[in-house]
């Protein structure tokens, strides 16, 4: 009888295996679908893409933008802009390259567009920066391919 016992404790079924599996199978796909959905190209609102950055991109503009760089996207970015920043290597997609040809290509507007929204991992700026600090972040991202 004894004997019994111990097999049927060795043996017994968890009754926490199926949601183990479900709950596995869910973070699989949740990660999948994240995966994905970040490999995708990050369009904005035509609307969005037309705004016109009504601050001149003068010395004072770009001083401002380049503090707030330094401290609200240089993390991930780097500080030249690059997307090598220190937090980059944990992140997936990889930050932009705030230097590259098309990042530069995009208007003014579709960068505000991005800063403002976030698209994860990059968080959004709307609530955190206002409209100013904002579009002189942009006057500065504009320098850094001149650096």
């Amino acid at each position: 009888m004894l004997n019994n016992k111990f097999y049927f404790m060795k043996h017994k079924k968890s009754g926490c295996a199926p949601f183990k599996i479900y709950a596995i199978f869910i973070l699989w796909l949740l990660f999948y679908q994240s995966a994905d959905a970040q490999s995708k190209q990050w369009t904005v609102p035509e609307f969005a893409a037309a705004m016109k950055n009504p601050l001149a991109g003068n010395a004072a503009s770009v001083n401002k933008g380049r503090t707030i760089y330094k401290t609200q996207c240089s993390p991930c970015h780097g500080d030249k802009g690059k997307g090598d920043g220190p937090a980059a290597a944990a992140l997936t997609p990889k930050p932009a390259d705030h230097t590259s040809n098309a990042l530069q290509a995009e208007s003014d507007g579709s960068l505000f567009y991005k800063i403002s929204e976030g698209r994860k991992p990059m968080p959004t700026f709307k609530n955190t920066l206002n409209e100013n600090q904002r579009w002189a972040v942009i006057n500065y991202i504009r320098t850094l391919p001149k650096k």
